[in-house]
This record gives structure tokens, C-alpha cells and sequence, in this order.
């Protein structure tokens, strides 16, 4: 499902908005028993030869000819710790605070998605430091608390923020002792020995056993392309707030040249440390992010 960043820049209801990505999503998965059902398809898995038949679901196998098993709670006990940059880079653009804006709803889906599942779930925003860090729950109460935490966010005023996406790594893996999936929405743009510093905190969560998954977020038009009217532009480094004045096709092909290798190089090294890297451009729908999710959701049970 896809959702228009520029009208939704003021987010009210995100819990009502993370449900209708869910269910958008769930409305368009093929030859799957949960077509048509609610987003408590997660008490089902496939039946397999050999299995006790005393949890098969005939209801569902009436209506889609395969056999389900209702699973039940106690088999659900992934805990996920999302992590969101929210550094002034992931405000961009500025008009509608777009990666940051995609991040919180993404990050809210798959919240709910989890909490649909009775996994526990906690979230965690960051700049240059951690800014909101919430316990790991599964409880609906607590959901609606994240919801809310999210909701705010979105409405905060857009300030000179810096990044430090490998330290907060490293207090990430600190923080989560046990076992858990994290799944990183950033931009991964860093101040200081950029890459290395990331994939330093990268490779502390995989020394600590986490699974973990990130979305590069970008918006891929203008920030990997370059592509802008080719007219004569102010261009603002939200962070630092140092401006330049150019004309597009004056850097444009060295511009691309040097983001090509940035996320070639992020890429590679991520797959060096069985880390999922998802590309996630802003300008396309969400279903690639709950499909990414629910792809490393499957693998760990």
C-alpha cells in the first residue's frame, strides 16, 4: 500500500494509519489462507506430514483446500527492538519531513504486526544520542503507548541534528541482553569515520546473536539520482546547516559516482556480516517493507 508522504506530513491517528498498511498488505498476499482475514493470520502455520492432527484448522482448510495449525502463544516469543534515526538528515525533504515521516509509519506497521503476533516489541529513536528508548512488550497497552511516543515525533519542529548511527549501535547492543530481531530505519549518513563506525556497531549486535535488518532509507530520486530541474539551487546540509549555491548538472555525475560506491561499499559489508540491508525509497509503497519483515520473521522461527 502505498501513502501520500506530502498530505500525511502532520500525523495524526498513526495507529489507524499502521493499520491500514497492515491490512493493505494482508489484502494483497497471493495463495494465502489469510486473504480475507484479519491481521491474526499469525496463529496459523502450514501443517506439516507427520504433525499431530489435533491443531488443524478446518475452517481455513474449507476455504483454501491446505491444511493450518493454530499456533498458539507460547510459540510466539520473538522479542524486536526498532530502531529510528531521527536525525535532521531523515527529515529530508523538509517540506514533508519524508524519510522520517515513512520511517514512523513503517516502524509502526510492523509494531502492530508484531503485537498481532504476540511478540514483544520495543522502539528506540535516535539522533546523536538516544532520544526515546521503550521497554520490550507485547501488550496492547503498551502498543498504544508507542503509538503515541511515534505521534509525537512526527510533530516535532525540524532542528540541527546530528548523527551518530555507530555509537547508538553500540549502546543498542548494550541494551538488549537477550537474544532479539532489530530492525534499523536510517539513512545511515554519519559524521565522523562514517562506514567503519557503523559497521563496528553493526558487527557488535551479531557478536551479541541478534538477527538484525536494516532499511537504507533514501529518497532515491534526489538523493542517489540527483535528479533536480536544472536551475540554479541553494542546497542546505540539514545538519550542520551549511549551504551551497550550484547548479545541478555542475556535480551531478560525480555527485552519483561517489553515492553509488557509498552504498555499494554499505551493501557488500553488510552481506560480509549476514545482515539484511533493504533498500527503502521513500517514493515507493510499504508493502516492500512488510514484506521484508515478515521474509526474516519466518526465518527465525
Amino acid at each position: 500500500m502505498k501513502l501520500d508522504l506530502e498530505k500525511v506530513k502532520d500525523v495524526n491517528n498513526i495507529d489507524f494509519l499502521a493499520k491500514q498498511l497492515v491490512e493493505g498488505f494482508i489484502t494483497g498476499l497471493h495463495k494465502s489462507p489469510y486473504h480475507g482475514f484479519s491481521v491474526e493470520f499469525a496463529e496459523h502455520r502450514l501443517y506439516n506430514t507427520g504433525e499431530s492432527t489435533r491443531h488443524i484448522d478446518w475452517k481455513v482448510y474449507a476455504k483454501t483446500d491446505r491444511l493450518y495449525t493454530k499456533r498458539y502463544e507460547e510459540e510466539t516469543n520473538l522479542r524486536c527492538q526498532i530502531v529510528v534515526d531521527n536525525s535532521s538528515s531523515m527529515h529530508y525533504p523538509v517540506d514533508y519531513k519524508g524519510k522520517l515521516i515513512f520511517s514512523l509509519l513503517a516502524a509502526s506497521a510492523i509494531a502492530y504486526l508484531l503485537q498481532s503476533q504476540r511478540d514483544a516489541v520495543g522502539i528506540s529513536t535516535f539522533s546523536d544520542k538516544i532520544e526515546f528508548n521503550s521497554d520490550i512488550k507485547s501488550t496492547s497497552s503498551h502498543l498504544n503507548k508507542l503509538f503515541i511516543n511515534l505521534q509525537e515525533l512526527a510533530r516535532e519542529p525540524a532542528k540541527h541534528k546530528q548523527t551518530s548511527v555507530g555509537k547508538i549501535l553500540h549502546e543498542v547492543a548494550k541494551k538488549n541482553r537477550k537474544r532479539s530481531l532489530i530492525i534499523i530505519f536510517s539513512d545511515m549518513f554519519d559524521n565522523e569515520n562514517e562506514l567503519e563506525e557503523i559497521f563496528k556497531g553493526l558487527q557488535h549486535l551479531k557478536h551479541n546473536k541478534h538477527e538484525v535488518l536494516v532499511f537504507h532509507v533514501t529518497d532515491k530520486k534526489t538523493e542517489l539520482q540527483f535528479e533536480f530541474e536544472e536551475r540554479p539551487h541553494e542546497f542546505i546540509d540539514l545538519e550542520s546547516g551549511d549551504k551551497i549555491k550550484l547548479q545541478p548538472s555542475e556535480i551531478k555525475q560525480h555527485f552519483v559516482k561517489e553515492a553509488q560506491q557509498y552504498y555499494t561499499h554499505l551493501k557488500l559489508r553488510c552481506a560480509q556480516l549476514k545482515i539484511d540491508l533493504i533498500e527503502a525509497d521513500i517514493s515507493e509503497d510499504y508493502n516492500q517493507i512488510l514484506n521484508a519483515y515478515m521474509i526474516k520473521r519466518a526465518k527465525m522461527r
